[in-house]
């Protein structure tokens, strides 16, 4: 069972995260005449310029070329899940565009259609594909700027689109509404994309750091670095213990330092992709 969904996860996320992104597109974005950038707010504004209804047909067409493009440059296995995303997403945002939720405020709704665009490209970026578009763009620079989050790119990938939008609908309150979705979405997918990627790391400066880091071992089934140290003023040596723990070990890992010495000096830090034996493998796909 675990091989089949193995198989088959990915394409069930691309599905499920282009609905999504769909649904918080044509819900809430497309009836304020406000995006999240990227083809399909490209496709909104051409729309507008030609008269048409059909946003999600429009995104559709503009994709080709840059599925021939991504689909060379990062394998089959995306180019059949920026397809599949594409799709989806395309129809959806037509078929959805016929629901209405009556007028809303044009900051909350782009405040939860930014929420449900950002989530749905994350899932669909987890699943290592794309709903198309810039979002084949993205994962390209992704890949040559390896250190920068995904969403900070898309974000400055998508200020183009939102600049364009305020021009096209000659109304620049509504590039500054989209610039809020743009920032929205970006964090939201950040986070669906580095979900179970934060840790805590954490130095221990203490005269019973052996003790320490026995404990650490023992009870939260993490490992433990010695470090050399020595007293600015006092020149005395000290082991520092460096370790890193999940987010949820955190609480424990104070409580058993403080067991030990109550006057040990604790300086917790964020990690963020921490790699090795118990956190993440690298791959040359990841985001």
């Amino acid at each position: 069972m675990k091989r089949i969904w193995k198989k088959i996860n990915w394409i069930i996320l691309t599905a499920a995260g282009s609905a999504i992104f769909a649904l918080g597109f044509s819900l809430f974005l497309e009836p304020n005449d406000i995006n999240t950038g990227g083809i399909s707010g490209l496709a909104q504004t051409l729309a507008h310029l030609l008269g048409i209804q059909n946003v999600g047909v429009l995104s559709i067409a503009l994709n080709v070329p840059l599925f021939l493009v991504g689909g060379f440059r990062v394998g089959k296995r995306f180019f059949a899940g920026s397809l599949l995303g594409a799709l989806v997403s395309g129809s959806l945002i037509d078929v959805f565009s016929l629901l209405s939720i009556g007028p809303q405020d044009t900051l909350v709704s782009g405040i939860y259609g930014g929420v449900l665009c950002g989530l749905g490209i994350g899932i669909v970026f987890v699943a290592g594909t794309s709903t198309g578009g810039s979002d084949i763009v993205v994962r390209l620079l992704k890949q040559r700027y390896r250190n920068v989050p995904i969403g900070i790119i898309s974000t400055a990938f998508d200020a183009c689109v939102v600049i364009l939008t305020g021009i096209v609908f000659r109304d620049i309150s509504r590039a500054l509404f989209s610039g809020v979705v743009v920032f929205i979405t970006g964090r939201v997918m950040d986070v669906v994309v580095y979900r179970f990627d934060y840790s805590k790391v954490a130095i221990i400066i203490s005269d019973r750091a052996e003790e320490i880091a026995k404990d650490i071992c023992n009870k939260l089934d993490r490992g433990a670095t010695f470090l050399h140290g020595q007293g600015s003023y006092s020149r005395q040596e000290k082991q520092v213990v460096l370790t890193v723990v999940k987010k949820r070990q955190l609480a424990e890992l104070k409580e058993l330092v403080m067991e030990q010495d109550e006057d040990a000096f604790v300086i917790v830090q964020e990690a963020h992709q921490v790699l090795g034996d118990g956190f993440s493998r690298y791959s040359k796909d990841a985001l």
